[in-house]
């Protein structure tokens, strides 16, 4: 959209009053930022790693794409994922006399693509080899094998050796920038692991060691659980022989019961605490600090509203304030919170048949991009810098240009209860009830003019579940219904307007807000 072709005749004081629709009932908000108080360097924790499915899902063309598409939009650094060493991805079998053969042409195919997007592989070991394994317990339509190795030294070598054809492909200076991450999610037993805790460890232990006998630079840990748990044994078990432990990760998803929906058939509530996922973060953080090892990284790998690929709060508005809310309320307690995942081209649970299934993308499988897809497209348009703000559900930045972001939200959770599941509730058309104004106060803005721009995410606004909705929900979508959806759903600005600062460097607005939506101002310096 070209600014000189929508001027002035969009004005913010009426743009979108179908929308925001005012309520003199609610008590009125105010955001008051001045561009001259800094709190320091905004922390971009919330787009260090981003989630996908498995590994060989990374080799087809269209996952590639819109990795590609996020990349540039959201500039994930890290993408993390499962099925690395799977028997899909043809990394391990043995000859006839047991002596391990390795091949890694799938794994570089996928790495070189990474590293091409300037995008970095947050790797995770795992699952078992069948020709390493020790039983045949699988997970997954895609048979990820989860039992203990056979053979414990075999394990720790394999590792080794594709540790050293990392080094000997990327340089050791781009490897230590990585991070390897033993297994995922061993307390779920026997969903992901046959074995024991005391198991577990063991595993960790020779992976380690293999890692760090080619580079004792390199960056291992674990242990990569469900609902936060074993962290302290972890530390514990890693302190107490010696074992390298370079940061802790664990999972965490935002209802009330369960860990693991293999085939998407649960049922989910979304939790009413408004400290669910936050508190956990939050927590592993203490359990750190009061720890042998209290200086450790702290990266959740794995994050979301929902554990299950079969829960449409995934594909609802509500999702772009839940993340933004969640994401602030951790505040800076993890090192890195990685959105479980960027794609629904997701295959846990089989291929999936429609296009809004509540898949966990932020992109559904034609690309369409989700109300969640925009909550990280318009974080990563705020600046290096964060403005003081005692606002609990905005952030305000700037960057070098003088220019100035203000991204606030609603989030309201609007779900009925412990009788209703999500898989009920969120596939409704949902209209926002109306949460009053929010006055909005920038002070100290250098003189002179700027473009505003002004975006927004809510019902029926880069809400593509609704254009959806409006298509009768049909089991396929056309050609031209995706092109469609996908206009309509851009994220491109809703409004753009010039606007003169004076001399007092003051701007000053009220904006009308529904529930769950989510606002960006951004003020370009010309």
């Amino acid at each position: 959209m070209k600014h000189n072709t929508v001027i002035l005749y969009i004005s913010l004081l009426l743009f979108n009053s179908f929308l925001f629709g005012q309520n003199n009932n609610v008590e009125n908000r105010i955001i008051k930022v001045d561009y001259n108080k800094t709190a320091g360097n905004f922390n971009t924790m919330f787009k260090e790693c981003v989630g996908a499915g498995r590994a060989n899902e990374g080799l087809r063309a269209d996952w590639q794409q819109q990795l590609a598409i996020t990349k540039k939009e959201c500039d994930f650094k890290y993408i993390r994922m499962h099925g690395l060493l799977s028997d899909d991805m043809a990394v391990y079998r043995e000859d006839s006399k047991g002596n391990p053969e390795y091949n890694y042409q799938y794994i570089d195919a996928l790495y070189d693509f990474l590293i091409s997007i300037k995008m970095k592989p947050f790797v995770e070991l795992g699952f078992m080899p069948s020709a390493l394994a020790s039983g045949n317990q699988t997970i997954f339509w895609w048979k990820g094998n989860v039992t203990p190795p056979k053979d414990y030294k075999k394990w720790e070598d394999l590792i080794r050796n594709l540790t050293a054809h990392f080094t000997e492909r990327y340089g050791a200076e781009e490897v230590k920038t990585w991070y390897f991450e033993v297994w995922n999610e061993p307390n779920l037993t026997p969903g992901f692991w046959t074995g024991t805790q005391a198991d577990y460890f063991k595993l960790y232990e020779y992976a380690a060691r293999g890692i760090k006998s080619v580079n004792p630079a390199y960056k291992v840990g674990g242990p990569a659980t469900a609902g936060a748990g074993w962290v302290p044994e972890t530390i514990e078990f890693c302190s107490k022989n010696n074992i390298p432990l370079d940061f802790i990760s664990t999972h965490t998803y935002g209802v009330n019961q369960g860990y693991l929906d293999e085939f998407g058939t649960s049922g989910t509530v979304l939790s009413k605490d408004e400290s669910s996922i936050s508190g956990d973060v939050i927590n592993s953080r203490k359990q750190i600090t009061n720890s042998a090892m209290p200086k450790l990284e702290l990266h959740y790998t794995e994050w979301s509203s929902s554990y299950t690929p079969s829960d449409p709060i995934h594909d609802s508005y509500h999702s772009a304030a839940y993340i933004l809310q969640k994401l602030k309320q951790t505040g800076n307690a993890a090192n890195s919170m990685s959105y479980w995942v960027f794609t629904d081209i997701f295959e846990e649970a089989g291929p999936r048949f429609t296009p809004f299934h509540g898949g966990f993308g932020l992109l559904n499988t034609q690309g369409i991009k989700k109300p969640a897809y925009f909550s990280y497209s318009l974080l990563n348009k705020l600046g290096a810098t964060e403005l003081q703000n005692k606002d609990t559900s905005s952030w305000a930045c700037k960057n070098s240009q003088g220019d100035v972001q203000l991204l606030f939200w609603d989030f309201t959770n609007t779900h009925p209860g412990d009788k209703v599941w999500n898989q009920t509730y969120y596939i409704q058309d949902l209209p926002s009830k109306e949460k009053g104004k929010v006055k909005i106060e920038v002070d100290g803005l250098q003189k002179g003019k700027y473009v505003l721009e002004i975006y927004k995410v809510g019902y029926k606004v880069n809400d593509a579940y609704a254009d959806y909705l409006a298509f009768n929900k049909p089991s396929q979508l056309t050609k031209q219904q995706v092109d469609s959806i996908k206009t309509k759903n851009s994220g491109a600005p809703i409004a753009v307007e010039k606007i003169t600062v004076d001399t007092k460097g003051t701007f000053s607005r009220e904006i009308k807000i529904n529930e769950n939506d989510v606002v960006m101002l951004n003020f370009v310096k010309q």
